[in-house]
């Protein structure tokens, strides 16, 4: 009883402390009742906001509002759109907030949980099954939304990768089988629709939904083709979002070795906002993204679609399974760290075949990343009246 009280009161302190220094009360969301889908509230990559906007031009006469918790000092121009941006500290500690917030959302037609993550801060305990329970109570669809290692175990992908992220630190390691083994026990209790936005998740949780990423096919486009300029060497650009796992430590080397002997141009700027991201690939001969994961997600997809020559380590299952859903071959070029410098120079000497695949990365990424695929896969999970 005693340690009730004191986080009450502790709770109420650090209430006070923000309303003090005129911090701003979390917004709540609009009140779209029947007409509304909720999704929250990590937006990882801006996704959830762009989820947001497919799947209105899909069901024009329906609503959505992405979510994020977030930081109160973060910097904003490393921020992506989103909806409903929520100070997560102040709404942790305001019961306030939480229930003003359950009041609206519960009156929504669904609600996507991203990550397996409480929406509602600390209410029932910051218990997501608890939270999701009360929705269906109230008459809310409930559906689960996962963006990778949020749900991909790590022991079978460090058998099945070699270079696996999961395999960089124990600790690393730990905190995700921790994560995953909680959300699969979540998906098993809830029983609801799963959604998960990368091909290799499917099997993962082989009932899931293919829910692509969405990119904005017109603002990545670049006025440029790759390789047009005889007169200076190749440009190569690697921009990570996460060194860890997009495996920099393991071609950084490499790629400066070759810069060094005349070879390529090589950039890998750090802290570059989103905003300038388009620049940033669009300026570049090839893209570099990741050597860790096996599979293609939102930064492979811009730069395909800015029709750049995309480098990556994209695993044989995660390409049959993209030719499954899609119908296409991935325009991703193949490349291992022990492979990267053969490729590179084979790009260099002979770039034809790679500008093909370049040149169909548009293309590809209109069809199936540009928002209508997604938006009429969170329509048929959310039919309207």
């Amino acid at each position: 009883m005693i340690g009730r009280v004191r986080a009450s009161l502790g709770a109420m302190r650090e209430v006070a402390k923000l309303r003090a220094r005129g911090t701003e009360f979390p917004p709540i969301a609009p009140d779209l009742g029947s007409r509304g889908l909720f999704i929250g509230a990590s937006n990882s990559a801006g996704q959830g906001w762009a989820w947001a906007r497919a799947f209105e031009s899909a069901r024009p006469n329906m609503r959505a509002v992405s979510a994020r918790f977030g930081g109160e000092h973060e910097d904003a121009s490393f921020a992506f759109s989103v909806d409903q941006p929520i100070l997560s500290h102040y709404a942790a500690h305001s019961r306030t907030w939480q229930r003003r917030q359950f009041a609206v959302v519960s009156r929504y037609r669904g609600v996507l949980i991203e990550s397996g993550d409480a929406i509602f801060a600390r209410m029932s305990g910051g218990d997501a099954a608890s939270q999701a329970r009360a929705l269906q109570q109230a008459g809310v669809a409930v559906g689960l939304l996962f963006h990778g290692s949020d749900i991909r175990a790590p022991d079978p992908h460090m058998q099945a990768e070699a270079h696996s992220h999961f395999a960089v630190d124990a600790e690393f390691a730990d905190v995700f089988r921790e994560l995953t083994s909680r959300n699969r026990a979540l998906i098993a209790e809830l029983g609801v629709p799963v959604l998960v936005s990368t091909p290799d998740l499917l099997d993962e949780v082989p009932h899931a939904r293919w829910l692509p990423v969405v990119v904005d096919t017109s603002r990545w486009s670049a006025p440029q083709l790759p390789m047009t300029d005889s007169a200076s060497r190749m440009r190569v650009v690697h921009i990570p979002s996460s060194s860890l796992v997009k495996g920099t430590e393991l071609v950084d080397p490499l790629l400066r070795t070759l810069a060094a002997d005349g070879m390529i141009e090589y950039r890998t700027p750090t802290a570059v906002p989103h905003a300038q991201m388009p620049e940033a690939y669009g300026s570049a001969d090839v893209v570099i993204d990741q050597f860790r994961v096996g599979n293609y997600g939102v930064a492979a997809c811009e730069a395909m679609a800015a029709g750049r020559i995309v480098v990556s380590h994209v695993s044989e299952r995660v390409r049959e399974r993209t030719r499954e859903l899609t119908g296409e071959t991935l325009p991703i070029v193949e490349a291992t760290p022990e492979t990267l410098g053969d490729v590179l120079s084979a790009i260099r000497d002979d770039p034809r075949t790679y500008l093909e695949q370049a040149a169909a990365g548009p293309g590809f990424v209109q069809r199936h990343h540009d928002g209508r695929r997604s938006g009429e896969v969170l329509g048929d999970w959310l039919q309207p009246d």
